[in-house]
C-alpha cells in the first residue's frame, strides 16, 4: 500500500426528475430537450433509466470550490434547456405524487437489459440518488478505506434524505427511496474485503457466470467505482439545494482523509458488522436527523446533532487540508433545522393549514422544489 498522500480529486453524479411547470406532475424529456442538453453539456448529461429522469456529472474537481462551479453550471444549464420545453428539473429522490405505473422506461438497450433481467422490481425505479467519487489511485487503499469508510454511511444519508413521500401520501420515511432501490440484487452495505484481489475474484465469478457484465451491475451503497480510480459513495438521496450536495460531497471528502491520514500512523477506524452498521442505516432512513444513531463504541443511541457535532471536530484538520471547512460545517445547521424530508413536510403542513387540499398541498411541496432546484445558482 502506497504512502504517498492521495489527491483526494471530487467528482459528483446527479440523478434529476423532470416536472411540468403547470401540472407540477413527470413529464417525459422530449427529444429535441436530451439532444440540447447532450450538445452543450458534452458528456456530462445522459438519459436515465426512466424518460423522465436525466442525470449529469461533474468534471474530476480538485476540490469543493470547484465542484461548485461544476454543479452552478450543470444544474442552471439543466434548468434553463428545460424551461424552453415547459419543463422544471427538481433534485428528490421521490416525486410527491407521480405514478410509476405512468412511467415509461429510456429505449437504450442497457435499460432494456435491465427492464427485462429485473423485471417487475425494476419498474418501480421511480427514484434518484446522488454519487460522490473520491480519487484514491492505489487499489489496496481503496479496498481498506471502503471497509473503513462505510461506517459513517448512515450519517451521510440522514442529512441527505429528500424522500418522505411516495405516490402521493406520506410515508413515514426520511428516506423512501432505499426501500424501492433495495429491492434490487447486489445492493446495501459492501461486504468487508480483504484485499483488491477478493474484490476482483468475486466480481470476476458473477462475469464468467454471465450473470452481470462488470462491476457497474454491483449497486453497493459505497463500492470501488467500476470506471474510476475513486471510492464512490451511493447511498445519499439527491439534494434539492446545491449547497447542501457540497456539504454531503466535502464530508465524504473529509472522512476519506481522516482515515488515511489514521492509516499513516499505523491506525485505523474499528471496523463493525454489517448488521450493526445496518441497524444506522435503518434508522436514518426512517428518522433522517430527527433521532439519534448508534454510537456503536459507546454502545448507546447519541442524538444525531450531537454526531454530527463530534463528526465536524473529527475531521477538521482534513476540511482545512481540503478547503472545505465551510461546506463541512454546514452539516450541523442540516443537523439542528432539518434535512429536505423535513423541510418538504413543512411545506405540506402549512399548505394544509392555509386551507389547502392534499393534492393542492402535494402540488406545493413540488413548487417548493423547483425553487430549492435554483435557489444557489
Amino acid at each position: 500500500m502506497s504512502r504517498a498522500e492521495p489527491d483526494f480529486t471530487i467528482g459528483i453524479e446527479e440523478e434529476y426528475l423532470l416536472v411540468d411547470r403547470e401540472s407540477l406532475a413527470l413529464a417525459r424529456a422530449p427529444d429535441a430537450m436530451m439532444q440540447a442538453c447532450a450538445a452543450t453539456l458534452e458528456g456530462q448529461f445522459s438519459p436515465e433509466f426512466l424518460e423522465c429522469q436525466i442525470e449529469i456529472g461533474t468534471k474530476v474537481c480538485a476540490g469543493v470550490s470547484e465542484a461548485r462551479d461544476e454543479l452552478k453550471y450543470l444544474r442552471s444549464t439543466v434548468a434553463r434547456i428545460a424551461a424552453e420545453h415547459g419543463l422544471a428539473p427538481i433534485a428528490a429522490s421521490c416525486h410527491p405524487f407521480s405514478d410509476w405505473r405512468d412511467q415509461h422506461h429510456t429505449k437504450k438497450d442497457r435499460y432494456n437489459e435491465l427492464h427485462d433481467d429485473l423485471a417487475g422490481v425494476v419498474q418501480r425505479l421511480l427514484i434518484c440518488g446522488c454519487h460522490v467519487h473520491v480519487g484514491i489511485a492505489d487499489k489496496a487503499m481503496r479496498i481498506d478505506l471502503v471497509n473503513q469508510l462505510k461506517y459513517f454511511l448512515p450519517h451521510l444519508l440522514a442529512l441527505s434524505c429528500s424522500s418522505p413521500f411516495w405516490q402521493g401520501r406520506d410515508t413515514g420515511l426520511s428516506c423512501y427511496r432505499l426501500s424501492v432501490f433495495d429491492n434490487l440484487p447486489r445492493t446495501g452495505l459492501p461486504p468487508r474485503m480483504e484485499s483488491w484481489g477478493e474484490f476482483e475474484r468475486s466480481i470476476e465469478a458473477l462475469v464468467d457466470l454471465g450473470v452481470i457484465e462488470d462491476s457497474s451491475k454491483v449497486w453497493w451503497d459505497l463500492r470501488p467505482s467500476s470506471r474510476f480510480p475513486t471510492i464512490e459513495s451511493r447511498i445519499c438521496d439527491v439534494a434539492p439545494r446545491m449547497e447542501t450536495a457540497l456539504t454531503l460531497a466535502a464530508l465524504s471528502q473529509s472522512l476519506t482523509r481522516m482515515l488515511w491520514r489514521l492509516a499513516m500512523k499505523n491506525q485505523r477506524w474499528r471496523i463493525y458488522d454489517n448488521f450493526l452498521i445496518a441497524e444506522n442505516r435503518w434508522r436514518a432512513q426512517r428518522y433522517g436527523v430527527s433521532e439519534g444513531l448508534i454510537d456503536l463504541g459507546a454502545r448507546e443511541i447519541v442524538p444525531f446533532p450531537k454526531l454530527i457535532d463530534e463528526l465536524v471536530t473529527l475531521v477538521e484538520e482534513d476540511a482545512e487540508a481540503l478547503g472545505c471547512e465551510e461546506e463541512v460545517e454546514r452539516a450541523k445547521e442540516i443537523a439542528n433545522k432539518g434535512n429536505a424530508a423535513d423541510q418538504q413536510r413543512r411545506v405540506y403542513s402549512v399548505a394544509r393549514s392555509s386551507g389547502a387540499d392534499h393534492d393542492t398541498a402535494l402540488g406545493a411541496v413540488v413548487s417548493h422544489l423547483i425553487e430549492e432546484f435554483h435557489a444557489d445558482l
